[in-house]
């Protein structure tokens, strides 16, 4: 019993990695229908109605002048937004975002690779944090040309927030300011998209911020995560398949944040009003990905504004930071909801050994003693268990000869030799599943933080959350898993249960090939800690 219950136990969890390995979930944003619109608000009267299809067509017409006029030929102005953990560099067509390099962050490990750029847009597409009014009275284009007064916003040392205004006009119709401000030490700043009506007629107006980013058709991404459009709905975190996407998908109303996400990096666009706010996505045929806020209708008297407020995080996902936004983005790490109450302190007690040791590497392998010696006392009871179990064997082979052809009275006989023993069959394996939960937590924490990217550990291990570059840390873990095997009492004398776990450490090995660096760490010295402790057992038994 006790060995079907120890293989049954390996087996799940090389089920439960192996699953996750080759078949990465991603949920599903849910196509719902467009009939009911949002909830329409008003701003500082009564509604009133206008025919403004005249207007819209002059509107088409004067941004066209505009652009002639632009030197640029449409390409709008840059202006470049310098701080302390970013530089940002926006664009007076749409007032959009044309660039976003993290100076913290670079792409790959060597130290003349690029920094990691937030920004990807495709060809023809507009910028990101374009704003449209597809359902307003003016409908201004996401690629209008608008004005500032600034070519650079410096802010590095800054006391305070530093603002950088963008505007729009046609006159005697509306007025668009788009209001960025920046803040010291932060990845998240502000946007505030004020509306003015200059007409004398009360305006519809309803704002859809854009988030675009183009994806290349033939990137294989990473196999252990999301890379695409997410959002935060109803107390729920939705992501979309990049490949399942094409026509316009909204979600339900009362979405908290959306944006799109890798790994460790995100781009979240955060609405003021959740509950009047839905998440659009799609994607084109250039392979661009949108990812839309479509937030409620305002009404404007007339000479009155209304305003659309936003703030943005364009940043790595570091929990801490993530958290700050108090608007649930830090579930954009997927921890997993069963061991998340886990994998945030393991996460947070390797950061604080850090602190001391300066090495993440050394962190994992402390953190794998402390876990260790936590569990001791279990393992201790579940080798002697299958110790005792071993001793029993021949009187259990006595047992089957004389009553094989009874089951029932095998059964009883063999639980009264249990209990004249003092040995608990599922003693041997309780332990083990205790200490599962705990295994895959700080396997969420190892896989899915940030601080393990680029941390190098000692010699060719350079990089904790890439793979080992030559194999060698997986094969001493299959080494280590297979002396572990032997070591172990076989209880039950089923020569085919004990061929399956011989095999056992070949399968582990070959799974954890690609695995993260700092994983196989993780596993390799719960490896021979485990070993030292069977090692002791059997020595004192």
């Amino acid at each position: 019993m006790d060995k079907r219950t120890l293989l049954a136990v390996v087996l799940s969890l090389a089920l439960l990695i192996g699953y996750q390995y080759f078949f990465p979930q991603a949920r599903p944003l849910t196509p719902v229908n467009r009939v009911q619109q949002a909830e329409e608000t008003t701003v500082g009267g009564q509604a009133s109605t206008g025919d403004y299809a005249t207007q819209k067509a002059q509107v088409i017409e004067h941004q066209k002048s505009l652009v002639k006029k632009d030197g640029d030929q449409g390409t709008g102005k840059d202006v470049v937004v310098e701080g302390a953990l970013y530089t940002a560099i926006f664009n007076s067509r749409g007032a959009g975002l044309k660039s976003f390099k993290l100076n913290g962050y670079r792409k790959e490990l060597k130290k003349d690779s690029p920094l990691v750029e937030m920004v990807g847009i495709g060809e023809g597409a507009h910028y990101p944090l374009a704003s449209t009014f597809p359902e307003s009275s003016i409908n201004i284009p996401a690629d209008a040309i608008y004005e500032t007064s600034t070519d650079s916003i410096d802010f590095t040392d800054a006391a305070g927030a530093k603002e950088l205004v963008f505007s729009w006009s046609y006159p005697g119709a509306v007025r668009v300011d788009k209001v960025y401000t920046f803040y010291p030490e932060r990845y998240s700043f502000d946007l505030e998209v004020r509306m003015t009506n200059l007409s004398d007629d009360t305006i519809k107006q309803q704002a859809l911020l854009t988030w675009s980013q183009y994806v290349d058709p033939e990137g294989k991404g990473d196999r252990y995560s999301h890379e695409g459009p997410i959002s935060y709905v109803k107390d729920k975190t939705v992501s979309e398949k990049i490949k399942k996407l094409g026509e316009r998908k909204f979600s339900d109303p009362d979405v908290s944040w959306g944006g799109f996400e890798t790994k460790y990096f995100i781009s979240a666009m955060i609405p003021e009003q959740p509950s009047l706010t839905r998440f659009v996505v799609s994607k084109d045929s250039s392979n661009t990905v949108f990812a839309d806020l479509e937030g409620p209708k305002i009404i404007i008297p007339p000479g009155q504004s209304g305003t659309f407020r936003y703030a943005l995080y364009l940043g790595p996902k570091e929990h801490a930071r993530l958290q700050a936004q108090n608007v649930g983005l830090e579930n954009a790490i997927d921890f997993g909801s069963w061991v998340k109450w886990l994998a945030l302190p393991l996460l947070k007690a390797l950061k604080w050994i850090v602190g001391y040791v300066h090495n993440y590497g050394l962190a994992i392998i402390l953190i794998t003693i402390l876990v260790k010696l936590i569990f001791w006392p279990l393992g201790n009871m579940s080798y002697r268990s299958m110790k005792g179990m071993q001793k029993l064997q021949p009187q259990m082979k006595k047992l089957q000869e004389k009553h094989k052809d009874d089951k029932a009275a095998l059964q009883k006989e063999t639980m009264a030799l249990y209990k004249a023993n003092k040995v608990n069959p599922m003693s041997g394996c309780l332990p083990m599943l205790i200490q599962l939960p705990v295994f895959f937590g700080l396997y969420r924490a190892l896989l899915y933080s940030i601080e393990l990217r680029h941390a190098p550990f000692v010699f060719w291990i350079q990089d904790l959350s890439a793979k080992d570059p030559y194999y060698i840390t997986p094969i001493i873990m299959g080494a280590t898993m297979f002396l572990q095997q032997k070591m172990s009492p076989a209880p039950g004398g089923n020569e085919m249960q004990a061929k399956m776990m011989l095999w056992m450490p070949v399968i582990f090995t070959f799974l954890f090939l690609s695995f993260p660096a700092g994983l196989v760490i993780y596993w390799l010295f719960n490896n021979v800690l485990s070993i030292g402790q069977q090692y002791y057992i059997n020595k004192s038994s």
